[in-house]
């Protein structure tokens, strides 16, 4: 699912985008601005993966807008002018649609866009690091990790069919290894990857049947990058 918001300063336009949307089952459309100060703020404090944006707006120019974003996300530019069509894919827009928009057109840009994040995904699952262990180098696939136990100066990694593989090494370390948006510490002795969460009760969290405590130093901080997923 392809979580999206749409910034546009006439109410209209982002009228017509959710009806667009809402005919389309691979993308859900979170929220809509006409303010890019709201929008700017959600952006940081939410996962998102496009956004459709007017360039023309009384605030600031949208290309403007998307240059100062601290995140990178997908972009697909809304117009009614056709002169910023160059300008918008030097920022590595995924299409520029002009106004009005169509739904055949709509449908085009969106398409491309899944196509994009099927790519991303695709190369996220074929991620790893490597990890030095029983004095040789371990290649670990991200997405073969159920979690990591944390054991004085040594790390235990727990991986899909295969032993876990124990390494001297401090969880500041290896938290610093994996990719943040991917993998979260919720104890001083555990970091899981938040994709593989079944359920949260008790101050406890459920990964492959396995029961893992949340610290209570952790507690605001997991539930927080929770609220993100």
């Amino acid at each position: 699912m392809i979580k999206a918001i749409a910034i546009d300063d006439e109410p209209l336009a982002l009228k017509i985008l959710a009806h667009h949307c809402d005919k389309i089952e691979e993308i859900n459309l979170e929220k809509t601005f006409t303010n890019l100060s709201e929008a700017k703020t959600y952006i940081n404090d939410n996962e998102i993966d496009l956004i459709f944006l007017d360039i023309e707006m009384p605030q600031q120019n949208g290309i403007d807008f998307y240059k100062s974003l601290n995140k990178k996300v997908m972009v697909i530019f809304t117009t009614a002018y056709d002169q910023y069509a160059l300008e918008g894919f030097n920022v590595s827009a995924i299409d520029y649609i002009m106004k009005p928009i169509s739904f055949d057109r709509f449908k085009e840009a969106v398409e491309k866009v899944i196509k994009v994040k099927k790519l991303i995904s695709n190369k996220n699952e074929d991620s790893f690091i490597m990890i030095r262990a029983d004095y040789k180098l371990n290649k670990i696939y991200l997405k073969d990790i159920q979690y990591i136990e944390g054991l004085d100066d040594y790390i235990q990694i727990y991986i899909d069919n295969q032993p876990k593989i124990v390494a001297r090494m401090s969880m500041k370390a290896i938290l610093e290894t994996l990719p943040a948006k991917d993998f979260i510490r919720i104890h001083r002795s555990f970091i899981i990857p938040i994709k593989r969460i079944k359920n949260i009760q008790n101050k406890q969290i459920e990964i492959d049947s396995i029961l893992i405590p949340i610290g209570e130093t952790y507690k605001t901080e997991t539930l927080e990058a929770l609220k993100k997923i």
